[in-house]
């Protein structure tokens, strides 16, 4: 699916102190694999919905290596996973049984309550390279019936115009709409960039921000590197530049949620009690009794509560 945003940009024109903050991606460990975490950040907890932003890779692995996460709970989000290299194998406790491979989305609302594993495809030697985000649900939805879907590239609607091409992942951007059901005004943009080709950020969005997956980019005069993410000022006319080599960025945001979210573990809540109640429930492991169950497919291990 295809769309043409008519725009024009002028990075030039990019005022410096639209930039409100800087975040530069910490390793981390998730499964025996090492990712970079950009969110949440101490000095920038969310980003519009986006409360969690990890990038999986880039790595070769071996056959008896990748992402081997056990059935581990969640409570108050929405989970998108999107790849550029490889294939996961995911499960949960809604039934889904869905292999997702580059350039899909799998879009998982945990809402009240859900369980699932991912697990690279373990088929030999292979590229992994990917992105998974935490999306906080409105007060109003984070009870909800867990849900999960999946979309094809061929769903997505794309667009290619001077050195840019750009696929929107999920939400609204630039007048076209993500296949994805959304619970909050957002955007989520795949974004391919040829060297020194320019695009500007969607103005219509009150929080926004763009992460370097690949390659760097000039924004009002400053170069900005893989893993680095930059918030900008709402309102603020932003437009970027990609570096001599071209670059792959990832541009997000949205509307800001109406109050502060906690996060505890994979636990997303507006409410503390509500995180205590889940961290009781996975406790006890009494599957399908109380607020949880594990993968249809995948309920011979688990991740126990941490201590």
């Amino acid at each position: 699916m295809s769309w043409n945003p008519n725009f024009s940009t002028d990075p030039d024109t990019t005022d410096p102190e639209s930039l409100e903050t800087l975040i530069v991606s910490r390793a981390r460990d998730i499964g025996g694999f090492a990712v970079r975490r950009a969110l949440p950040f101490a000095k920038r907890r969310m980003v519009g919905p986006f409360v969690f932003f990890d990038q999986m890779g880039p790595a070769e692995l071996l056959t008896d290596q990748g992402i081997d996460v056990r059935p581990h709970p969640h409570i108050g989000l929405g989970t998108v996973t999107y790849l550029y290299q490889g294939a996961f194998h995911h499960r949960d406790s809604t039934g889904a049984d869905q292999v997702i491979k580059p350039g899909e989305v799998n879009w998982m609302v945990a809402g009240k309550a859900v369980s699932h594993s991912e697990r690279s495809i373990q088929n030999g030697p292979r590229s992994l390279l990917g992105v998974q985000t935490w999306v906080a649900l409105p007060e109003d939805k984070e009870d909800k019936i867990a849900s999960f879907e999946h979309h094809g590239q061929a769903s997505l609607p794309e667009f290619e115009d001077e050195g840019v091409s750009a696929r929107l992942i999920m939400g609204r951007a630039f007048g076209a709409q993500a296949p994805a059901g959304v619970y909050s005004d957002m955007f989520y943009l795949d974004v391919r960039l040829a060297p020194h080709a320019a695009m500007p950020l969607p103005d219509d969005h009150e929080d926004r921000g763009i992460y370097v997956l690949q390659g760097n980019i000039e924004v009002a005069g400053e170069t900005y590197a893989e893993g680095q993410m930059m918030v900008f000022r709402p309102g603020d006319s932003v437009s970027f530049r990609a570096g001599p080599i071209g670059a792959t960025v990832l541009l997000l945001g949205g509307e800001t949620m109406n109050g502060p979210r906690y996060i505890w573990w994979n636990f997303v809540s507006s409410s503390k009690e509500k995180i205590e109640e889940a961290k009781r429930h996975w406790r006890e492991e009494r599957w399908g009794e109380g607020i949880f169950d594990l993968p249809v497919g995948d309920r011979n291990e688990w991740i126990p509560l941490p201590k």
